[in-house]
């Protein structure tokens, strides 16, 4: 396994900084930057004019997609030639005039930093944005053009580029409006099944944290058990929708399916349709809220708990990747892979360890990524490596016959990996079943 020393895990705590944060002078302030999602009390006028907006900037990325991989590979656009076409677009296609100017501009610099993200090897190339399967977004880029005031205890309103003022629902103070310290940089307006909602982008300059004193803890995230802790202390959930809420999820998705099948070939989708995905949509973005709640609620716990966190650096996109194979090579147990990518996606991993890494940085934790390879196959007791140790969620060692939970002796390894468990010393023979002795790392 890959070992991390025991300083050097202490001195990349005391050095990694919140993402998205900067150090000033001195390196005792920092400037934090969050967002605060608030959901708009629109108009019928207004959700018009917004909902023109959106369609508006999906198709200013597609149009700008077009034009910037026209000519080849070979072709490489310049920033100032990009926002010439987009000048030339606004003028020649009226409605793209809908869209204010600064949040077209901010459209080419969201594609920009998408190709950068993918030429440094972190995101996908850019695509076109499908009317149906994009979200509808519109950035506001400057702050001062916002005015956000504070109405009541429960509503707030904003100033929305040709939308006008538009109240929300004030559900938790905001940076920068009233006696908050911090400002307001920009907002985006992001369009789910339950409406328009705003994210205010904010920034916050607060002290650099003290080192936590919590213990280090190795986490194996998993499918049976969501979060389970090398100290046993595992984190779970149950069902994201209640029995009769997946019952009617399910009736639904049949009945999608029946309208689908009825459907003429390049005939338009009916409105019994559209509404019929409408409600399908509003039960998936209730468990998706509950989802995210209970993230927030666990990661917090965890932060405030643990000094030092090791996670496993997964590849979620490969373990999730489809098991069809091709009509010369088909893949076997198809549908059983189906549902086990489907319960993976589900969890959501990726965005676990992605709220846990700034609430651990915010108390001075730390986050510590290591390699996956062999932690699920490998005992911590003796260090003895065998596929044929696991059985489902039990681990039985073929070498020193130690027994548990396969979850837990995976979190223990990934806890070893980082060199903060205990280090094996001796490995005993194959056969029988005499224990190793061990001890813990320096």
């Amino acid at each position: 396994m890959a070992s991390i020393g025991r300083a050097q895990v202490l001195g990349f705590r005391a050095q990694q900084l919140d993402r998205g944060a900067a150090v000033e002078e001195g390196g005792r302030v920092v400037k934090v930057n969050r967002g605060h999602v608030r959901r708009l009390a629109l108009t019928s006028e207004q959700a018009a004019a917004l909902d023109v907006q959106g369609h508006a900037a999906r198709a200013m990325w597609n149009l700008l997609h077009a034009w910037w991989t026209w000519g080849g590979k070979g072709r490489r656009p310049s920033l100032q030639q990009a926002d010439d076409a987009i000048r030339q677009a606004r003028k020649d296609i009226p409605w793209l005039a809908d869209l204010p100017a600064q949040a077209a501009q901010q459209v080419l610099k969201t594609y920009v930093r998408a190709w950068k993200n993918c030429w440094e090897g972190r995101a996908c190339a850019p695509e076109f944005k499908g009317r149906l399967r994009s979200r509808m977004s519109v950035d506001v880029p400057q702050g001062r053009d916002l005015a956000v005031t504070r109405l009541s205890r429960h509503v707030g309103q904003v100033r929305i580029p040709k939308v006008g003022v538009v109240r929300f629902r004030w559900s938790g103070p905001i940076p920068g409006v009233g006696r908050e310290s911090g400002r307001v940089t920009g907002a985006r307006l992001v369009k789910d099944v339950l409406g328009w909602h705003i994210v205010f982008r904010t920034e916050v300059e607060v002290e650099t944290p003290a080192q936590h004193p919590g213990p280090a803890v190795g986490i194996d995230r998993g499918v049976n058990v969501a979060l389970a802790l090398s100290d046993g202390n595992d984190q779970h959930h149950g069902p994201w929708l209640r029995p009769k809420e997946a019952e009617r999820l399910l009736r639904l998705e049949r009945k999608a399916a029946r309208q689908k099948r009825a459907r003429q070939p390049l005939q338009r989708t009916s409105n019994r349709l559209h509404r019929t995905y409408d409600q399908i949509a509003g039960l998936r973005a209730r468990a998706k809220r509950r989802r995210h709640d209970w993230q927030h609620q666990t990661t917090t716990k965890l932060a405030g708990t643990y000094g030092i966190v090791v996670v496993e650096r997964l590849r979620i996109t490969n373990m999730t990747r489809s098991a069809k194979g091709t009509t010369e090579q088909p893949g076997r147990n198809v549908r059983q892979k189906t549902g086990l990518n489907r319960a993976m996606l589900d969890e959501a991993h990726a965005r676990t360890v992605a709220l846990l890494e700034y609430k651990l940085t915010e108390r001075g934790g730390q986050l510590l990524p290591v390699p996956a390879a062999y932690t699920s196959q490998t005992c911590s007791t003796c260090g003895h490596r065998d596929p044929a140790s696991r059985a489902g969620i039990r681990f039985a060692c073929t070498s020193c016959c130690w027994t548990g939970h396969a979850d837990t002796n995976a979190a223990v390894n990934i806890l070893h990996a980082a060199g903060l468990g205990r280090v094996r010393t001796w490995s005993p023979t194959p056969e029988g079943c005499e224990a190793s002795t061990t001890r813990r790392a320096a």
